[in-house]
């Protein structure tokens, strides 16, 4: 799963996958470790959600509860203005979008 968000985060390749029992389709930004999980955050474009909240917005998700995870033959052009202007707290980034 690592190598495909990494393979996603470098060639700037939209995500599709399964999390909380909700389709979503992501454009995946910061790929890192925080409070000891693999997580993603990204800009979740389509999709539903169990918060219900409008789209599209920003998301993190645990690795771990994500499912059927596939890069999609879809770009997005560059990395997207946080609303803060930086990224949220992490223990560690592995790979940043450029």
């Amino acid at each position: 799963m690592e190598n495909i968000i990494i393979a996603a985060i470098k060639e700037k390749k939209v995500l599709s996958f399964t999390y909380s029992g909700h389709a979503r389709i992501v454009e995946p930004h910061v790929y890192g470790i925080n409070e000891g999980a693999r997580q993603l955050l990204g800009f979740q474009i389509r999709g539903g959600s169990s918060s219900g909240g409008a789209l599209p917005e920003w998301r993190r998700f645990k690795i771990s509860a994500m499912q059927n995870l596939q890069i999609l033959n879809e770009s997005f052009p560059s990395r997207r203005d946080y609303p803060s202007g930086k990224h949220s707290h992490w223990d560690r980034q592995i790979l940043v979008v450029e």
